[in-house]
């Protein structure tokens, strides 16, 4: 019997999951997204080119791999079926390698009229929803009227659909909100027939099996811990849990299952959209980051905001999913800086605090410590990096108590550096 390590994300998204994945699929068996869905975007680069996954787990590039989409994922046909036709030209053998749980719970288009008839109605008070029709999938879920990806085999599934979409044409009509989905509503059947053609089943079954016949089984997350809903910054938070609970939940395991888990974190933060954010750089100093690591949204586009790495949020992180190895990604992107800043702690009412907080208020105000920078050239291993970035790395694993075993160094697979732990 083998174990389920977990892959993901430890501050607020776009840590770079997607090439973390992709670097270590060769090792496993399975991959399986456990939540989230078109909201997510990760990125993979490799032999000069760009691939940006939003629903499909990150290892379908690799042949030999099972890819599930589990039952923890919410999932946009019409997305599902634009990102099979951008695989088209790889000529990857989609129907064999690529499992949908039948407990995913698929988002209509109504679903995505809400999300932005409610975002609207907030106001100034708007949390950056990615308009894609998470919240609202999610709350029909918890609601227990939600459709699943079981359903559209089912004889009845017509009735049904056009039964919760009267409900969703309700609340729209409540909130003034009117906007044609006839186009749409034909792209959802269109892409739901395509749907139809790949396994449809209990990945729940599939998954534990896998486990029990000797199968290395990677979990991957999407958005990051710090979005969680329930322990993130919240209401500016996802619908899902991103943690590693959330991995057994969103697949059907058993926490004892849980071997590895591997915590991705950028060597500074960033994050897209509302909601607070400690370490904040503003002005150029900011907008220089965000040009260094090309910081814009694989998702939305948007243009992320960006700051120094927040120590007592990545120890927080790491105690939640119990993390046993740290994947620190975009150290290239701080090469040629003099100084290099890491949030050590906060200021709150003149007092100093290491605890992530309940609410954060622009009373919050970082205790940063200044390290010198480095100039990356060419390198072999960890041993051949500059000094400086090696005393970095060792200065978060004395403050996190977390190896670092894998450090990136540009977006495609080959930049990437391991160091034994």
């Amino acid at each position: 019997m083998s174990k389920v390590d977990v892959l993901l994300g430890l501050q607020w998204g776009d840590e770079g999951k997607g090439k973390a994945v992709d670097f270590l699929a060769p090792k496993y068996d399975v991959v399986a997204r456990f939540q989230g869905g078109p909201n997510a975007g990760h990125t993979l680069e490799f032999d000069g080119k760009k691939h940006v996954l939003h629903q499909i787990p990150s290892g379908i590039f690799h042949e030999q791999i099972k890819n599930v989409i589990g039952n923890g994922v919410v999932i946009d046909p019409i997305v599902f079926q634009k990102e099979i036709e951008e695989l088209g030209p790889y000529n990857l053998d989609l129907k064999s390698s690529l499992l949908l749980s039948n407990k995913a719970q698929l988002i209509l288009p109504t679903h995505k009229l809400l999300d932005k008839a409610l975002e609207i109605s907030k106001g100034n008070e708007k949390i950056g929803s990615t308009l894609r029709g998470i919240g609202p999938t999610y709350q029909d879920k918890v609601g227990r009227h939600g459709l699943r990806i079981g359903d559209i085999i089912e004889p009845d599934f017509d009735t049904r659909y056009t039964k919760l979409k009267e409900q969703h044409l309700s609340i729209l009509d409540r909130l003034g909100f009117n906007e044609d989905h006839s186009e749409a509503e034909k792209e959802f059947f269109e892409s739901l027939d395509l749907m139809r053609s790949f396994q449809v089943l209990s990945t729940e079954y599939f998954i534990n099996d896998s486990i029990s016949t000797g199968k290395k089984v990677l979990a991957e997350g999407a958005q990051g811990t710090l979005l969680d809903i329930d322990f993130g910054s919240y209401p500016f938070v996802t619908s899902s849990n991103t943690t590693t609970a959330g991995a057994c939940a969103g697949l059907g395991i058993a926490p004892k299952q849980i071997d590895q888990v591997f915590g991705i974190f950028k060597a500074y933060c960033t994050r897209v959209g509302s909601g607070p954010f400690p370490t904040e750089l503003f002005g150029e100093e900011g907008e220089s980051l965000r040009k260094l690591g090309n910081e814009f949204g694989a998702t939305t586009g948007r243009p992320r905001r960006c700051g120094w790495l927040d120590i007592p949020a990545l120890n927080y992180s790491c105690m939640l999913n119990g993390v046993t190895q740290l994947f620190m990604m975009k150290a290239d992107v701080l090469s040629g800086i003099d100084t290099v800043k890491m949030c050590n702690a906060y200021i709150k009412d003149g007092e100093q605090t290491e605890e992530f907080p309940f609410i954060y208020t622009d009373s919050y105000e970082p205790v940063n410590e200044s390290l010198e920078g480095w100039t990356l050239d060419s390198y072999d291993n960890f041993e051949s990096l500059p000094s400086k970035l090696k005393q970095f790395v060792e200065t978060i694993e004395g403050k996190v108590k977390t190896p670092v075993s894998l450090i990136s160094l540009g977006p495609d697979r080959k930049e990437t550096v391991l160091k034994k732990i």
